[in-house]
């Protein structure tokens, strides 16, 4: 009797161990995903901030006005400025860093660049969604 005692207390003991297993993988998996979204989420919000200051940057930069497209790039942040000017003397400013593309629309007026004072659009406020790409 004592023997069969021993033998499903060791039972019980393995039983315990197999679950405790089980359940300490599933909560490695579960925080491995975890970790995975934010890593993703934190790229994206350095993504959107970079592409914040690329297109302040932008903004203060000295750009030719004979060309419909021109781009600068700034090689220590890693940011994309691309100004492209239409027909009508409009002129879109799009600011980009990794992913992210943001949009800041403007004119041409007495021959100076005039931007939105609305401010910028994380949407492509164009009907043709090609214009709104960086070339």
């Amino acid at each position: 009797m004592n023997r069969q005692r021993g033998l499903s207390s060791l039972l019980m003991v393995l039983l315990l161990l197999a679950l405790g297993s089980l359940l300490l993988q599933g909560l490695n998996q579960q925080q491995r995903s975890l970790l995975a979204q934010t890593a993703s989420e934190t790229q994206a919000l350095r993504d959107t901030a970079g592409a914040h200051s690329a297109l302040q940057w932008g903004k203060g930069l000295s750009w030719p006005l004979q060309d419909a497209v021109s781009c600068q790039q700034n090689g220590e942040f890693g940011w994309r400025a691309c100004l492209r000017i239409f027909s009508d003397a409009s002129v879109l400013l799009i600011g980009g860093s990794g992913t992210m593309l943001l949009w800041q629309s403007g004119a041409v007026e007495q021959n100076r660049l005039r931007f939105s004072p609305h401010g910028w659009s994380d949407f492509c406020p164009l009907k043709e969604a090609n214009l709104c790409q960086m070339p």
